[in-house]
């Protein structure tokens, strides 16, 4: 049975501390966190001074437009917070997740009149006081009283906010407002057919927005620039636009159409066998096979016969001929990945394929010419291999005929987030889900980490993503990394009397259970405390009191009344017969 929840003349709470408890503050990086969404805390008359802007520049009605899809995009991203609060609380009271953070935004006070609820039958019926509007103020200050509603980025987050959340349009209509000369503003919202006048608002709902007309401009003049050949589109398995990701895939381009041996070099995961291939494909063999093999990944007797082929009885198990890579890829290119670990008989025979253009197979004695594209790579140094004596010098000179040296991930910071984009939509598609990209706090998380693994490793920590993120969502981080750890920046909160303080970490947490559970007592945690801020000022009260926050004489206070509880506090921190009573 559905169920349908009516509400009339509820003042919001907006004293909610689990709401608030979602906003972090970092000092230390100059970011606002709600839950994982990056905030911004902006001054109200330079918000106001903008929006002047932009009705002088592009005139009421257009500027209604782009400032009605600003706030429908905004609350379409608070809408995720509340669904993913719908599943612990109950639909009408995650609903009211976005009246309060409307609230708390300092954007206007919300009061309930009305609420009609059924996420399930699709109805919805919306009723709200606004009162103190930022917007229907300021445009007064700036326009006087106007003839028609003026908050339009707050009804636009309406609509946007709760379309989201019901899973189907919703249009509000501002039928009092402040901009009018009203006392307050008040909301009415339902679903958009049953507006008579729905079209009139279709930029509520419209995504056509001048902005994007911009957008859309900027676009084709990026793609009449490529057709000029500008600058020079990449294949589609290439993604990246660093310059040290340009300068490695320009070399590439340069050595494509000719038949020279390339030695890429790179980290393990830095994609060597996509720019082997990407140098086959745009080459002159590209119709022709292209065979790759992991040098590294081969037994050590087994490799001779990979690379040149064995004929039958050449050695105990092997049963039938058998050509070797380098037959198979006559006529195209050949892959040889980790060249460092090939044994050094192999070498020697690896020199004379490439300077005469022949092999002989394991057992036999036929000399058979192969036309071989050679492609190479290794993640170490050769030259130091070499000098080792495990790795020939004159087969070394003969394979560094033209170096292409791949960035790690880590120096091509510009290319995370494309890259990460192109791996969300392969694995969505893999996996068969739809998911809405990556929280803000995500992307941070993507653009700081190190990436020991390189493209690879981004690869994998993207498809964990995808496949523990619910469907319709966003990636977060714990989806991608287990354990991340973000030291590097501390966060601040708020409590729920709104007052700044810092978040628990899972130390802090510990110990907190540990009180709670009955391990340990208040007592004897103010013991540690002060008797660390005591040994750490070398027996100063004063300096040991400014650390606490507190008093010289609170301190020694404080110090005598736990030696009366607890005699066993250590001498360091026990105060001595001279010390002030507060």
């Amino acid at each position: 049975m559905a169920k349908l929840r009516v509400v009339a003349g509820a003042q919001l709470d907006v004293a909610n501390g689990d709401l608030r408890s979602q906003v972090h503050f970092c000092a230390e990086t100059g970011q606002i966190w709600l839950h994982e969404h990056r905030m911004l805390l902006i001054h109200a008359q330079a918000q106001a001074l903008l929006r002047k802007e932009l009705i002088d520049t592009l005139g009421m009605d257009r500027a209604q437009g782009l400032l009605t899809r600003m706030g429908y995009e905004s609350g379409v991203r608070d809408a995720e917070l509340a669904r993913v609060r719908a599943e612990s609380m109950g639909d009408l009271d995650a609903f009211m997740t976005g009246p309060q953070l409307h609230t708390l935004e300092g954007i206007v006070k919300v009061t309930q009149i009305r609420l009609e609820l059924d996420r399930t039958a699709g109805r919805f019926y919306g009723e709200f006081l606004w009162e103190n509007s930022w917007e229907g103020q300021w445009h007064r200050h700036f326009f006087g009283i106007h003839t028609e509603p003026v908050c339009w980025t707050q009804i636009g987050y309406a609509c946007g906010y709760t379309s989201a959340f019901m899973g189907r349009p919703i249009l509000y209509k501002e039928v009092e407002c402040a901009g009018m000369g009203d006392d307050h503003c008040r909301i009415i919202g339902k679903p958009l057919e049953e507006w008579d006048d729905a079209s009139d608002y279709a930029h509520c709902v419209n995504r056509e927005s001048i902005a994007e007309q911009l957008i859309h401009l900027q676009t084709q003049v990026v793609q009449l620039k490529t057709s000029m050949g500008e600058n020079e589109g990449l294949p589609a398995d290439m993604v990246g636009n660093s310059p040290a990701f340009r300068a490695a895939y320009e070399l590439l381009r340069q050595a494509a159409g000719s038949q020279i041996t390339v030695l890429l070099l790179g980290e393990t995961g830095v994609g060597k066998e996509v720019f082997a291939r990407t140098l086959h494909e745009r080459g002159t063999r590209s119709k022709a096979s292209f065979v790759a093999i992991n040098c590294a990944a081969i037994p050590a007797d087994l490799v001779e016969s990979e690379l040149f082929g064995v004929e039958k009885g050449a050695y105990t198990g092997a049963l039938v001929s058998r050509a070797g890579r380098f037959e198979r890829a006559n006529g195209g290119t050949l892959f040889l990945d980790e060249i460092g670990d090939l044994p050094l008989a192999a070498q020697a025979k690896l020199l004379r394929v490439l300077q005469e253009g022949e092999v002989e197979r394991l057992g036999d004695q036929t000399v058979r010419k192969v036309n071989v594209r050679l492609l190479v790579a290794t993640n170490v140094d050769l030259r130091l291999l070499v000098k080792e004596g495990k790795f020939r010098s004159d087969l070394y000179y003969r394979l560094n005929a033209y170096q292409i040296n791949i960035p790690p991930l880590r120096e091509r910071k510009e290319d995370i987030s494309p890259l990460s984009k192109r791996f969300l939509e392969k694995y969505c598609a893999i996996h068969g889900k739809r998911l809405k990209g990556f929280t803000d706090k995500a992307k941070r998380a993507l653009l700081t980490y190190a990436w020991p693994g390189n493209i690879r490793e981004l690869q994998n920590m993207v498809e964990r993503g995808v496949i523990l993120a619910p469907g319709g969502t966003r990636i977060e981080v714990h989806h991608m990394f287990s354990g991340f750890d973000e030291r590097q920046a501390l966060e601040l909160g708020l409590d729920v009397h709104g007052d700044i303080h810092a978040p628990l970490t899972q130390s802090s947490k510990a110990l907190c259970d540990a009180v709670l559970n009955g391990m340990m007592t208040l007592d004897q945690v103010e013991a540690m405390l002060l008797e660390m801020a005591v040994d750490k000022s070398h027996g100063n009260l004063s300096s040991a009191a400014r650390m606490l926050g507190v008093t010289r004489p609170q301190l020694a206070y404080r110090l005598r009344r736990l030696q009366e509880v607890s005699p066993g506090l250590h001498d360091s921190a026990a105060p001595s017969p001279a010390l002030p009573t507060p």
